[in-house]
This record gives C-alpha cells, structure tokens and sequence, in this order.
C-alpha cells in the first residue's frame, strides 16, 4: 500500500480549524460574551491560520493539486523560509496559538480542532516531511498528429479506403448514375 501523506490531512484540518476559530470568535465578540477579548484574540488567530494554511504542499508522488489563487499566499509562505516549511514548527506553532481558545465556549471546538491539526502535523513532521511550495509550470503543446490536422472531408458513415470515390473524378460529371439510361 502507498506511503499516507500526513501533512496533506493536517493542511485540510487546521484550515478547517481556522475558519471555525474565526467564527467562533467572530460570534464571542458579536455576543459580548464574558471573555470576549478572547473572542478578538480568536478572530486574529483565525485569520492568521487561514492566511498560513490556504496553500496546499506539493506532494511527494502524484499530481498536486492548488486551490484556487493560491499563488499569492503560497509567495508570502515561501518568504518565511524555515519557519513556515518545517512541521515541527508548524505543530508547535498550531498547539501555541489554541490555548486561549480554550477560555470561551465560542472557541472551544475551534480550539479543538487546531489542536488536533497540531497533533497530525507532528505525526507528519516525525515521518520527515516537509512543505513545498507548487509552482506554476509552463505549459508545453505538444505537437498535433497529422491526422488532427486534416480532418475527414465527408460525414460518417465512410466507406472503406478502396471504395471512396476520388474528388478529381468526380470533377467531370455533376451527378455520376449507376444506371443506364440508354435504349
């Protein structure tokens, strides 16, 4: 069986995690809940987890597939260089960034969730892997067959090869009768 690719499930979850941290908080502050300075903290960690999340690594085999303008975040990540590459920063990072979470009932599940991407990061750092960037490849054209480039002439159903009537005999005559129509 193939080899599991942990940082692809961590990447899904805490982007997940993210957007309900920030929902949470976004509800906490909206509410005025007891504790809402927790909730502002929330909405900061949850935008700043969706902002680190949202470019998908490159994958070790196989096509990798990139979200949709993810080009842009995906430079800011690369700028950070080792910090943003390595997981066991990324898992300690996670871990740091849910404990205040923890506080309010708002952000309880988002919390939860992060911790658990935190956890699968880990899983995903011991395994050795690491993030790459996707870059955009330039396209290469292939060359087109010559049968692409003249298309048949008349509609199907064709004829074999040897029965097809040949376009310079048919020049001559306007219509070509099978029959005689002499006495």
């Amino acid at each position: 069986m193939g080899k599991i690719e942990w940082a692809m499930w961590a990447n899904e979850q805490a982007l997940a995690s993210g957007l309900i941290l920030l929902t949470g908080g976004i509800v906490g502050v909206a509410g005025q809940f007891r504790g809402w300075q927790f909730a502002s903290y929330a909405v900061a960690a949850g935008v700043f987890v969706c902002l680190l999340e949202y470019p998908r690594s490159k994958r070790a085999k196989g096509t990798s597939v990139e979200r949709t303008g993810q080009y842009c975040f995906t430079v800011c990540v690369k700028a950070f260089g080792p910090l943003t590459r390595n997981y066991y920063v990324r898992a300690f990072l996670h871990a740091a960034i849910c404990v205040p979470g923890g506080f309010m009932l708002a952000t309880v599940l988002g919390c939860v969730c992060l911790g658990i991407s935190s956890l699968i990061y880990l899983a995903a750092a011991i395994r050795g892997e690491h993030w790459e960037p996707i870059l955009p490849r330039k396209e290469t054209r292939k060359p087109v067959a010559e049968s692409i480039k003249n298309p048949p002439q008349n509609p199907p159903p064709r004829p074999p090869p040897e029965m097809r009537k040949k376009i310079s005999d048919l020049e001559g005559a306007a219509y070509d009768n099978p029959v005689s129509v002499t006495d």
